[in-house]
């Protein structure tokens, strides 16, 4: 067997041990946490060597503050030990020797020092630093409150289908400029052919916290409608089908979503917050709240939020949505506010407090792996 094979599956196996292979003491949490602060490690060299192609022009100020290259130094040493404390509690070395190689190579190429090495020839680049910079932050946030409420304590964080969900997650990441931009792209343009100079005046000096929940409140009503509209329409539903594919729902589910989809999706719902005129700060602070409402409305939280979800979405509102019974199919289109489904005739919360048995596609018709999901839509359906 292909050496490089061979220690994939060896990482793949202890990722995925069972239960009783994961216990405190046994090494598993310490060599997850090693590699991935490894890792974590090695990619923020990658885009500190490589600032114009591999981080964001937002990011340019936060990467080159003293303080990042602190917490660069804390990250590779907890890296090391984590690894180093794998190494020694744990029979299978993989993970402790994957996280211990990613901070050599990370401190090899110049570690919490490193400086650019090749100029910004162009003004493109691939969001590395927001791959990183995400996984971490989602991960450090979720991954802790899902193993201790979880919906389904059995799913585990590294449950089925987690390569391909966290392969969403990297090309989402990686291409966020070219979504970014084909997403805004059909707003602004309108914005520069529309005067309503006085107008958009007096929404951007509204205060900070009208204006987000005016944006929340009105960029939900579109998407209630497109995402409706993904259902109804069968050549719409083929590429919304990659993402009610997941059949186990979590803080990584969310992710998966076909390219076009976002693109769709996104470049019609911010067209309220462009034409309209209100403030940048009111807009990424949407932008914020929207990434973590999406990914608190999948993640594996079993938390009963009886009064909170009369208002707003929830895991258990947008599990129903992708739940896999008759009950479930076509209802809780909403992302932040439930009022729209009740609105119009689609919301579905049991009284008793139930959940969904399973979820995904009656049949399961939607192929496996990220390339065969992309082109999923495009093919004739037999």
């Amino acid at each position: 067997m292909n050496p490089i094979h061979e220690t994939r599956l060896k990482i793949r196996r202890e990722l995925e041990a069972p239960p009783a292979l994961r216990k405190f003491g046994s090494g598993w949490i310490s060599g997850v946490l090693g590699m991935m602060f490894g890792l974590a490690s090695l990619g923020c060299v990658i885009m500190m060597r490589f600032p114009g192609v591999f981080t964001m022009k937002e990011n340019a100020a936060l990467i080159g503050h003293p303080a990042f290259r602190t917490g660069m130094l804390v990250l590779m040493v907890l890296a090391f030990g984590f690894s180093m404390l794998n190494l020694v509690l744990r029979p299978s070395k993989a993970l402790g020797m994957t996280g211990m190689i990613a901070t050599l190579l990370a401190v090899t190429f110049g570690g919490a020092s490193a400086t650019a090495v090749a100029p910004d020839l162009t003004p493109a680049y691939f969001g590395l630093d927001f791959f990183v910079l995400r996984l971490l932050f989602t991960g450090f946030l979720f991954i802790p409150l899902e193993t201790i409420f979880p919906h389904r304590a059995e799913q585990g964080i590294f449950r089925y289908e987690w390569r391909e969900d966290l392969f969403y997650y990297l090309i989402s990441s990686m291409m966020v400029q070219v979504l970014t931009w084909l997403s805004f792209l059909p707003a602004q343009t309108l914005f520069k052919h529309t005067s309503w100079t006085e107008f958009r005046g007096w929404v951007a000096a509204l205060p900070f916290l009208v204006q987000l929940i005016a944006i929340m409140f009105l960029t939900d009503l579109v998407q209630y409608w497109v995402h409706r509209l993904f259902h109804r329409i069968p050549a719409l539903w083929r590429f919304h089908a990659v993402h009610h594919s997941a059949q186990n729902m979590d803080w990584m589910a969310g992710a998966r979503m076909h390219f076009l989809e976002i693109l769709v999706l996104r470049g019609t719902t911010v067209f309220p917050m462009i034409l309209l005129g209100f403030s940048q700060t009111a807009v990424n602070a949407y932008v914020l709240v929207v990434y973590l409402f999406a990914t608190f409305a999948h993640s594996n939280l079993g938390w009963k939020l009886r009064v909170f979800e009369k208002f707003f979405v929830t895991p258990r509102f947008h599990h129903w949505h992708h739940g896999i019974e008759k009950e479930a199919i076509d209802v809780n289109f909403a992302i932040h506010f439930p009022l729209f489904d009740k609105i119009f005739g689609t919301h579905h919360m049991p009284e008793n407090g139930r959940w969904p048995e399973g979820y995904g596609i009656g049949g399961h018709p939607v192929p496996k792996g990220y390339w065969q999901q992309f082109l999923y839509p495009f093919r004739r359906k037999k």
